[in-house]
């Protein structure tokens, strides 16, 4: 028996016709004629090994979860090619794999269609949800929308859209229209507010404009008035200040200009002050050297000496004039503490020359004066006769009047 007769799947016969062998028998396969017995069934293998290896590459394709439809079709192709094979090798074990193919696309299309579902329902759950982000921001108060923050994010939800839409699955027809419905209304809301956001504020704007042009316009006239203008300057910059808002651009031109306006009458002022401050500087020199001559009356005991001093004084303090504002406290203090020590030797006469106290004293010190006459007696009688007790008591009788009469005096 020849090598091929041996071989398992095929043979070659004298004439070089090569058959494969089948459950249902031999069949032809082909010719190689000129080659050798061996070459020719070496020849119809490699085509077997072609069929499975493309078998094999299918096998792959299910277990990396090809497309049910796609494993169908090339399942069908293949075992019409092993079918009818022009190959040598186990026809039959790449029909049964290609067989055991066809139930796992079965399983494959239950299992891919259950996630197409899962995953339509995912994509138009991210699609409202997106949907449902750009409502929220149509749904917010205008008034108090952050209009950049808003624009910006309405482009970020409608690129998310557009993303969504292209690479995610499709999803039922009704329910994108309506998704889209939604989304296309929440935007023409937002872009509806923010048109009559803008178109107020802007109007607002132009009043503002208006009201501090009108403010310029009178803070400029007050510049012949030089100094004497930064009070009514000032009550300009509280309307100013009241006036609210221009927008920043117009903002800033105005406010140069008023600011201008302003420091025409500060630099006026400026130079009044430079002039005023020479001339109060002075003047504190002048009113130092009257405190250094007040002073002194602090401690003064004569009030009528004390008061014509402090008289010519004030006199003379009040003709110098204005001294430098930073100073004035300090000296006015000083000056005070001289004025009250004099007021106060004027409080402490009229203390001891009310005529009623006066009166109501010299009543009691006559009292006082019997009381202690009539004690000195007392006391001499008790020396006489040596009673201790009589002459201690007596004695500080006679003392304790003694002081109070000293203190009426």
């Amino acid at each position: 028996m020849s090598t091929t007769d041996q071989h398992p799947w095929g043979r070659v016969d004298e004439a070089g016709v090569v058959y494969v062998r089948t459950a249902d028998g031999e069949r032809v396969v082909g010719e190689y004629p000129d080659a050798t017995p061996e070459e020719a069934l070496a020849y119809f293998e490699r085509k077997y090994l072609d069929l499975a290896g493309q078998v094999g590459l299918l096998e792959q394709r299910v277990r990396r979860g090809a497309p049910a439809s796609d494993v169908a079709k090339a399942v069908a192709s293949l075992r019409a090619s092993v079918a009818n094979a022009n190959a040598v090798g186990d026809l039959a074990a790449l029909d049964a794999r290609l067989a055991k193919l066809g139930g796992t696309v079965e399983e494959l299309t239950e299992q891919q269609s259950a996630e197409a579902k899962a995953a339509v329902e995912q994509a138009v759950a991210e699609r409202t949800a997106i949907v449902e982000q750009v409502e929220a921001l149509a749904s917010e108060d205008p008034a108090k929308t952050q209009w950049k923050q808003a624009s910006a994010r309405l482009d970020e939800l409608f690129s998310a859209w557009q993303k969504h839409q292209h690479e995610g699955p499709r999803i039922p027809k009704n329910e994108a229209n309506e998704l889209w419905k939604r989304f296309r209304a929440a935007r023409t809301t937002l872009e509806r507010n923010r048109k009559s956001f803008f178109a107020e504020l802007d109007s607002q704007h132009r009043d503002v404009r208006a009201r501090k042009t009108e403010l310029i316009e009178r803070a400029e006239a007050l510049a012949p008035l030089g100094a004497e203008g930064v009070p009514q300057y000032r009550a300009l910059l509280d309307d100013w200040k009241r006036a609210g808002r221009a927008g920043k651009r117009n903002d800033d031109a105005l406010w140069a200009r008023f600011k201008a306006a302003g420091d025409v009458l500060y630099s006026a002022k400026a130079e009044t002050d430079a002039i005023e401050n020479e001339e109060y500087q002075r003047n504190l020199e002048q009113k130092l050297a009257l405190l250094e001559e007040a002073e002194p009356l602090l401690k003064a005991t004569d009030r009528n000496q004390a008061r014509s001093a402090l008289l010519s004084i004030q006199t003379r303090w009040d003709a110098i004039g204005k001294v430098p504002r930073d100073q004035v406290r300090f000296i006015e203090d000083r000056l005070r503490k001289v004025e009250a020590a004099v007021r106060r030797l004027d409080e402490e006469h009229w203390e001891r020359s009310n005529p009623e106290k006066k009166a109501r004293s010299e009543g009691l010190a006559s009292q006082l004066a019997d009381a202690i006459a009539k004690l000195e007696d007392e006391l001499e009688s008790a020396k006489a006769s040596g009673d201790a007790r009589a002459i201690q008591q007596a004695q500080e009788a006679l003392d304790a009047r003694k002081a109070w009469l000293s203190a009426l005096r």
